[in-house]
């Protein structure tokens, strides 16, 4: 089994000696049958694949799927559907070439594993080191865990959350409570529970535009920027939320400066 994209060297060397351990299980078991040849299968390839046998693939190469995404391949030496099972998430293989796979009756292979001590080792070792490879392959796909380094902060009513004019370091979520925004001392809109605030500054370069203040006891959580840049790049939930919150300012300064304008004009 080989990942596909870039992988560390140990996980090179892992995979050459976990290709040796197949041939190493089979050893002294006939096959069932006589080799299976397939041409090209676009669809799933389990589909062509009787049930209780597994297969030693002797030439071609195997894709699997997971989720429609390319997952990984499967070459010669390799074993295909050893784990096969309804209740696993679902994989899909296929292959762009022809095949000739080698039956083997899978209750027979457990038997004769089952026989011998070092071949019940062999497949600890063979289903260890695949659960590390992909283990690998997880840690460096899986975007990192966003972890607030100044945590969660309390305030008191009438506590300032953030000051207009300070640099913007830091991205804001209201995790209960409710505060109100002020422009030169004048309150310009109300800050509600799982608001976002304080990110405009972020995208804009410049300082903070306003000052926001605690109208009740409030619990804040409090993320840097970097990593709530990286959090919106990966979360869209986020982003859709920043949009929103954002959208209800400008809609609340528009109708401000509409009644402003009615009221210069009366």
């Amino acid at each position: 089994m080989y990942l596909l994209g870039e992988q560390p060297a140990y996980a090179d060397q892992l995979t050459n000696l976990l290709q040796s351990v197949p041939c190493q299980l089979l050893e002294g078991l006939a096959p069932c049958g006589e080799p299976l040849r397939l041409d090209e299968v676009e669809e799933d390839l389990g589909a062509h694949l009787p049930e209780g046998q597994l297969f030693l693939i002797e030439s071609g190469l195997v894709h699997a799927l997971v989720q429609d995404r390319p997952l990984f391949y499967l070459q010669e030496g390799d074993l295909l559907g050893l784990s096969r099972n309804a209740e696993l998430p679902a994989c899909r293989y296929r292959s762009d070439e022809p095949l000739v796979l080698v039956p083997y009756s899978r209750s027979a292979l457990l038997r004769h594993i089952h026989a011998d001590e070092a071949r019940q080792e062999l497949l600890v070792q063979y289903l260890g080191g695949h659960t590390a490879l992909l283990a690998d392959a997880l840690v460096r796909l899986k975007q990192p865990e966003i972890r607030p380094a100044t945590g969660f902060q309390h305030f008191a009513p009438g506590a300032e959350l953030i000051r207009q004019g300070d640099e913007a370091d830091d991205v804001f979520i209201i995790i209960d409570g409710q505060a109100g925004a002020f422009v030169d001392g004048q309150k310009v809109g109300d800050v509600q529970k799982d608001e976002i605030f304080g990110a405009m500054a972020l995208f804009t370069g410049e300082r903070r535009s306003a000052s926001v203040i605690a109208s009740e006891p409030c619990t804040v959580m409090v993320i840097p920027k970097d990593q709530f840049l990286g959090l919106m790049q990966n979360n869209p939930r986020i982003a859709h939320s920043l949009v929103e919150s954002m959208a209800r300012r400008i809609g609340l300064l528009n109708r401000e400066v509409t009644q402003l304008r009615l009221s210069l004009t009366a």
